[in-house]
């Protein structure tokens, strides 16, 4: 394994992904000199750009830095299994004989000697370890965290603490949270999902239970209530777990909660983030403050003062018109998002945009989608979004649309759409999807604010 301490140098295949900037940030910040490629400009790959870090959109090898064309030790070389394999630049790398390491590795590398809290399941760990750290924040420890998205009171993915404390994204999709073993571990949910690299739900199951096993023996596991799980505590909105959520409320638009756990209780705690899936998010956060030694104080300073993760239900209007944009793109994340705009807003007519994301995910899911996309009250289906993969023949946004109520889904291009919202000019608004589905927002906001 490579030795972190003799690096000088980090070049990384697939930058501009979320996971991938947290890493060049960060060894930018250390030091290094960093570049990499990626295949389009985006806001994130802009903003590490004007960081300083040089970054190249163009698929050839020539276009590699001469620093790094040699194999040498002070050289790192990053990928993120997201790149297609016949890229000419990771082919490069290959035949010249430089050692490649997945991001993952990587990360397992970093957190080695530090006391980690890693955060995994297949949704929910970006909002809660990124709550984490804001308690941990709050509670004067100045961790350090690698995020899958960028928290909105620090505008980042990434933040350098000065103690010995690491928060991580633990990331099952090609099995990368292995590499880690954390001193306390969180675990959100374990519904099917990357069956492209899993083949079936049961080797998703078998991964969680491998990386549960891998908490340090004097660690925590701490898991979702009704996960085949052992050997940690529960938590829930539920009155049978561990770690519990009770009395969820809403009091002006905004929700509040009591926390209740074997030797504490709280009452009264205002989360500045809406929705019951996000009540127990904070739920397991509290749990990790806890046991992190946080007080009372500053628990509910943290929980009231959490800005959320871009992306994750984010509003851009306000006003008589409500627009909200959400990162929600597996049918049990739909559904806890819609659940959380209605019970804010359950007076007001919901047009959702949803942008498919990924063929496999789309078939995988299919009747799964189609119910849940059925329970809105107009919906706007743009083409699914590829990422890494070739099309599959009879999956389509139109194959998901023809068996929904016709008088209520539409399948569009992104102009179109957008004259849609210019003429219909909804009352709420939601989009969703985790493929391009967030150029939108930004036009969309300028519409609804113009019409």
């Amino acid at each position: 394994m490579m030795d972190l301490n003799n690096i000088k140098r980090v070049y990384l295949i697939g930058i501009g992904g979320i996971g991938m900037s947290g890493l060049a940030r960060y060894f930018h910040q250390k030091g290094y000199l960093v570049c990499g490629y990626d295949k389009t400009p985006t806001g994130l790959t802009q903003s590490l750009m004007k960081e300083g870090i040089c970054i190249s959109y163009e698929d050839e090898a020539d276009l590699i830095p001469i620093s790094f064309q040699k194999k040498d030790n002070e050289t790192l070389i990053v990928y993120t299994p997201a790149i297609p394999l016949d890229s000419k630049i990771q082919k490069y790398f290959k035949i010249n004989g430089f050692e490649l390491y997945k991001r993952s590795q990587v990360l397992g590398m970093i957190s080695k000697g530090l006391f980690t809290i890693a955060v995994a399941g297949t949704h929910g760990k970006t909002t809660t370890s990124s709550l984490i750290t804001h308690l941990l924040k709050c509670g004067d420890i100045d961790c350090s965290a690698f995020l899958g998205g960028i928290a909105t009171n620090y505008n980042s993915n990434l933040l350098i603490g000065k103690s010995d404390v690491l928060v991580v994204e633990a990331d099952e999709f090609d099995r990368s949270f292995l590499t880690l073993h954390p001193d306390l571990a969180v675990i959100t949910s374990m519904d099917a999902d990357h069956l492209d690299i899993y083949g079936a739900e049961e080797q998703l199951h078998e991964s969680f239970l491998q990386f549960a096993k891998q908490v340090k023996d004097k660690g925590g596991l701490i898991y979702r209530e009704g996960l085949n799980l052992e050997n940690g505590t529960t938590y829930a909105l539920s009155s049978s777990a561990k770690a519990k959520g009770l009395n969820v409320r809403i009091e002006d638009g905004i929700f509040f909660f009591d926390f209740e756990n074997e030797n504490t209780s709280i009452k009264d705690l205002e989360l500045g983030l809406p929705g019951k899936h996000n009540v127990e998010n904070a739920v397991a956060a509290v749990e990790i403050a806890l046991k992190m030694k946080l007080n009372v104080d500053q628990i509910r300073l943290g929980l009231s003062s959490f800005k959320g993760v871009k992306r994750r239900f984010e509003y851009h209007v306000k006003a008589e018109r409500i627009y909200i944009d959400d990162y929600a793109h597996h049918p049990a994340e739909l559904k806890a998002c819609f659940e959380a705009v209605r019970s804010l807003y359950p007076n007001k007519k919901l047009t959702v945009i949803f942008q498919p994301h990924l063929f496999s995910r789309t078939r995988d899911f299919e009747q799964d989608f189609v119910k849940v996309l059925n329970t809105v009250d107009e919906l706007i289906l743009l083409d699914i979004y590829p990422a890494r993969e070739k099309p599959i023949i009879g999956v389509s946004s139109q194959v998901l649309a023809n068996q929904m109520d016709s008088d209520k889904v539409r399948v569009c291009g992104k102009e179109e759409t957008l004259e849609i919202i210019r003429n219909e000019n909804p009352p709420l608004l939601l989009t969703v999807g985790a493929g391009d589905i967030d150029t939108l927002v930004l036009p969309i906001k300028n519409v609804m604010n113009h019409v």
